[in-house]
């Protein structure tokens, strides 16, 4: 609550943190802050993730439920695929496009993508819809300028650091 009195405007959580407990947390301070009339909704850029071994079409939309429910919000901003796993992106992709029509998420992306893994997703129908793929990008750890962000570059896609500014 402190952060969204500072001026935070953008808070970036997922179901893995403290296994819902971060969501959980920020629910409450979210819902103490609109009644205080200190942020209104419309002012926040919400982003949350969905487990890889929830990525199925139906694990997908019973995740964002189950954080939607959390967050005691009803929609999320971006819902982001935290990394890749077992389910062919092609289910994660319908799951985000059942969330979207029944506007539960705004946007979706994905997270820890590399080249290889961003071709794949923009090869198939609807992979180009994208927000941006969140990866780690920091002062120290400057690798991805070789490779994926002149991809992202050229494809137009935003690209979302964790841990700008590194460690400790």
């Amino acid at each position: 609550r402190e952060a969204l009195r500072m001026g935070y405007r953008l808070i970036d959580t997922a179901e893995m943190y403290g296994e819902g407990g971060a969501e959980n947390m920020l629910g409450d301070a979210l819902k103490q802050a609109f009644a205080a009339g200190e942020v209104q909704r419309e002012a926040i850029t919400l982003v949350s993730k969905v487990y890889p071994h929830h990525a199925s079409t139906r694990g997908v939309v019973e995740a964002c439920e189950r954080s939607l429910r959390r967050l005691k919000l009803d929609r999320i901003d971006l819902y982001l695929l935290h990394w890749r796993g077992e389910y062919a992106l092609s289910e994660t992709l319908e799951g985000f496009a059942q969330l979207q029509r029944r506007g539960l998420i705004r946007h979706w992306g994905v997270s820890n993508f590399d080249v290889s893994d961003m071709d794949e997703l923009f090869a198939l129908p609807g992979g180009g819809g994208c927000a941006t793929n969140q990866v780690y990008y920091s002062l120290e750890a400057r690798g991805i300028e070789h490779d994926l962000l002149p991809w992202q570059t050229r494809h137009q896609m935003p690209l979302m650091a964790y841990s700008p500014i590194g460690q400790g």
